[in-house]
């Protein structure tokens, strides 16, 4: 029976927890979405072995309605699969919208659980990102001074994380500093519970590892805590050493990396791979056109990439440069994000169909799609790739029957920028 249940808002976010989860020894399985977890599909065997199960959601930028109701359906499946502390987690940039969805969620769970406080949590001193005086740096930049401030979807134009919240929550928003955590796990628990704190969403400084230990213990006994994957660092699971699950391809399988993010790393990342890889960007009015044809010509680019070399991925991209970004949309056409995720979706199912075991995504809203469209149920974590990113066995029947394959799916922000032509030396 697990011991940890987690919801995450998107899913390049539940396989970062879930890396996280098994470095620190627990069995971690990453449901998508809840509802296998409540009958007795493959979701709910998996979930009988497990220490921790993720939700994966796509829910941080849906509209906030959907996004509480996905929650706390995600919850109760939780709950009824035995989990009885669980874990909100978010992007340690805190992108979500004007409205929410990280308050809102938060608050939810919280009137779910009879539970009235919890803490905010989003540094990841691994990934660059820290809180100091509630504001938070993306490595030496305030939030808003970093690339997050011109996102596609959810620009970030404030670093202080009680005025991004206070709008979104029904509940005081506190801070706790530095000092205070320093001063160790006892003084942090003293302050979390002392009248003003006791029923509010409290930001908590974090700058270094250490800071997000001392965090975990002295909330070891709230039925909730928020954050990104970080906290999860002063966990201690019962298999350590022995979480991981074995790769489901072998060397030589045919791969691809899919990059639908138009983040600067992942732009970074791009630039790197264009001069390793085979590659080929999406070309936005072909797919608007006839995204069949499109999608066909690059799914035959893949192919005869693996004819020449199968063990050599090819790179099917959406954004090169921010020259590349749409700032014109034609009049009543889909928006571009919306096409790139459709379309390397349904280069992920054929590919896939072809002889594809082995995928690299970028971008959440683009992993999303493609684990649907694969229709994966399930995810195990297998060998870590970069802080936040590792390979996950899963399996698709979209050939007809099942096959294992193994998905790396990334975060826009996260990873080296060689990530795209180093990570397949972890599957070795």
């Amino acid at each position: 029976m697990p011991l940890l249940g987690a919801i995450a808002d998107d899913f390049t976010g539940a396989t970062d927890l879930a890396t996280m989860l098994v470095a620190r020894g627990f069995r971690t399985v990453v449901a998508v979405g809840a509802e296998d977890l409540a009958d007795d599909g493959p979701a709910a065997r998996e979930v009988r072995g497990a220490d921790a199960v993720v939700v994966a959601l796509k829910s941080r930028t849906a509209p906030v309605d959907e996004a509480v109701e996905a929650s706390l359906a995600a919850l109760r499946a939780l709950t009824d699969a035995g989990c009885r502390s669980f874990y909100f987690k978010y992007c340690s940039t805190f992108d979500s919208t004007p409205r929410g969805n990280i308050g809102p969620v938060t608050d939810a769970l919280l009137d779910a659980l009879g539970e009235n406080a919890t803490v905010v949590v989003p540094a990841f001193p691994a990934t660059g990102r820290t809180v100091y005086k509630a504001r938070l740096f993306v490595h030496d930049e305030l939030l808003e001074e970093s690339p997050m401030r011109d996102h596609p979807l959810t620009p970030m134009r404030d670093s202080h994380l009680g005025r991004l919240l206070a709008p979104q929550t029904r509940r005081p928003v506190r801070a706790i500093g530095l000092d205070t955590v320093r001063a160790g796990v006892q003084a942090l628990r003293e302050a979390l519970t002392a009248p003003g704190f006791a029923d509010a969403l409290t930001v908590v400084d974090a700058t270094e590892d250490e800071d997000l230990r001392t965090i975990s213990a002295a909330t070891a006994s709230m039925r909730l805590v928020t954050g990104a994957a970080g906290l999860a660092l002063g966990l201690t699971g019962p298999h350590k050493g022995a979480a991981r699950v074995p790769a489901a391809s072998r060397a030589g399988d045919p791969g691809a990396v899919l990059a639908g993010s138009a983040s600067a790393a992942t732009r970074a990342q791009v630039a790197h791979a264009t001069a390793l890889l085979p590659h080929r960007k999406l070309d936005l009015a072909a797919l608007r056109a006839d995204p069949t044809a499109a999608v066909a010509g690059l799914v035959d680019f893949a192919r005869a990439c693996w004819r020449t070399d199968p063990g050599r991925p090819p790179l099917l991209y959406a954004v090169g440069s921010p020259e590349d970004l749409e700032h014109d949309m034609p009049v009543g056409s889909v928006p571009a994000a919306e096409l790139v995720e459709r379309a390397l979706a349904d280069c992920a199912v054929e590919l896939v169909r072809a002889g594809a075991r082995r995928l690299l995504v970028a971008g959440g809203e683009t992993s999303g799609a493609v684990v649907t469209a694969l229709g994966a149920r399930t995810l195990g974590i297998g060998a870590q790739i970069a802080p936040g990113v590792a390979w996950a066995r899963t399996q698709s029947g979209v050939g007809g029957s099942p096959e294992g394959i193994d998905l790396a799916l990334k975060s826009g922000n996260f990873g080296g920028t060689d990530i795209f032509t180093s990570a397949w030396d972890e599957l070795a």
